[in-house]
């Protein structure tokens, strides 16, 4: 799932920058590195899921076996198996996945991994959902953005930005946001989700590029949210805006209602962008 990744990225990133850690580094670089790498669409929109099943089996894209594994890397294969928990009967479901038991072990060369990564990508990949979520798309601008800044990595940077204009031309109509998008067309009425987790991405990018365009669009979409999904008379935001659909209940998701995000944009409206 897109925002498993996004939150995840975001979450090692922000542990690395506490701890120095390198290891929270090279899992929130991973993270992304994969994103870039089977979730980008050519437009600049991250698509929504990738399937963990293949050819009609769960993981089968993903595991090994000790022969497999024997035959791509020769000798090194041992020492490969040992530190990477791969053996005969494997540890799921009869076959292997990576999986690192000794983290304080001296890792192979990762040339080895790559050896692996090649002969991987030969083999039938898991289905994929292209649809691209709005939502979804504005916790992965925040992760590519914020990860830009840390590592003073450009191409992140250029990526946040192209994932940015298209949330802002392909995924709005006349100023409002739609909630998903696929094969060049857009549909459906955003919900208070989608306005928040935007603005938060594009208040991320604003910080890290120093262009204006980002907060403006960032606090558009916030006054938006104010007008279209407040509850005048009991407080909090509805999940869907007051021009939708009727429906039976208007509901308040409290598990979804983004709060930790629109105090953020309240601050940053309140006090700048350096707060």
């Amino acid at each position: 799932m897109l925002y498993d990744n996004a939150q995840l990225a975001r979450v090692y990133l922000h542990a690395f920058q506490v701890t120095g850690n390198e290891f929270y580094k090279r899992i929130a670089v991973e993270t992304l590195e994969y994103i870039r790498r089977e979730m980008l669409d050519a437009s600049g929109g991250f698509y929504s899921t990738q399937d963990a099943d293949s050819e009609g089996e769960e993981g089968k894209f993903f595991v090994w076996s000790v022969e497999e594994i024997k035959e791509i890397l020769g000798d090194d294969a041992k020492e490969f198996c040992a530190y990477y928990d791969v053996s005969v009967e494997g540890n799921f479901e009869g076959h292997n996945i990576l999986n690192v038991k000794n983290p304080v072990a001296i890792a192979p060369g990762s040339d080895l991994k790559k050896k692996l990564f090649d002969v991987r990508e030969k083999r039938i990949k898991p289905g994929r959902d292209e649809k691209v979520l709005t939502a979804w798309n504005g916790l992965m601008l925040a992760a590519f953005a914020d990860a830009a800044g840390v590592f003073g990595n450009d191409d992140y940077l250029q990526i946040a930005k192209r994932n940015a204009e298209f949330l802002m031309t392909e995924m709005q109509n006349v100023g409002r946001l739609y909630r998903t998008w696929k094969d060049g067309a857009a549909k459906l009425n955003g919900y208070v989700e989608d306005y928040a987790n935007v603005a938060d991405g594009l208040i991320v990018l604003h910080q890290v590029s120093g262009e204006a365009k980002y907060l403006a669009e960032a606090k558009r979409l916030a006054d938006l949210m104010i007008t279209d999904f407040w509850d005048e008379d009991n407080g909090g935001f509805f999940f869907t805006s007051n021009d939708h659909e009727e429906l039976v209940v208007r509901n308040k998701d409290f598990m979804t209602t983004p709060r930790r995000r629109v105090i953020r944009l309240q601050r940053m409206f309140c006090f700048g962008s350096q707060n």
